[in-house]
């Protein structure tokens, strides 16, 4: 997820809030991994039920609108993958999310398997506390 998560760093997952209230696009999550439920991946969510997500031109656009993903590089290429190839769009089905890492040239995300399941979803990742230097809340991003 880097830049904006690092190997080493620690953060506090809130497990409970997906109780009371859905994931949102621009939320970090923690969740199984949907090739081996004994790994935990960490990705944002980019597209929620009943979104239409494409992949065009190294660019997200989410129900038809480009997705201003600020926490990313400008120059970060972003390209398909098994699941979503370029210029094809997909919809979101209910009880689904569409993930992808910050760092996409290195990410396996939905690109590659698809949407995983809300099931599969652990806790919103909320506070980042070591190292020291870096702790603070981790701010969802205004799309």
């Amino acid at each position: 997820m880097e830049p904006n998560f690092h190997d080493g760093e620690y953060i506090l997952t809130n497990k409970f809030v997906y109780k009371f209230e859905d994931p949102h696009r621009g939320d970090v999550i923690v969740f199984k991994s949907p090739q081996n439920p004994d790994i935990d991946f960490i990705k944002r969510i980019i597209g929620t039920p009943g979104d239409h997500v494409k992949l065009q031109n190294n660019h997200f656009y989410v129900n038809n609108q480009l997705l201003g993903e600020l926490y990313i590089a400008d120059e970060l290429y972003t390209y398909y993958g098994n699941f979503l190839k370029e210029g094809a769009e997909i919809i979101i089905p209910q009880d689904y999310y569409f993930v992808v890492g910050d760092n996409r040239p290195r990410s396996s995300d939905s690109r590659e398997w698809g949407p995983i399941d809300k099931s599969a979803i652990i806790g919103k990742s909320q506070f980042r506390y070591w190292p020291l230097n870096r702790a603070g809340l981790i701010q969802d991003p205004q799309y």
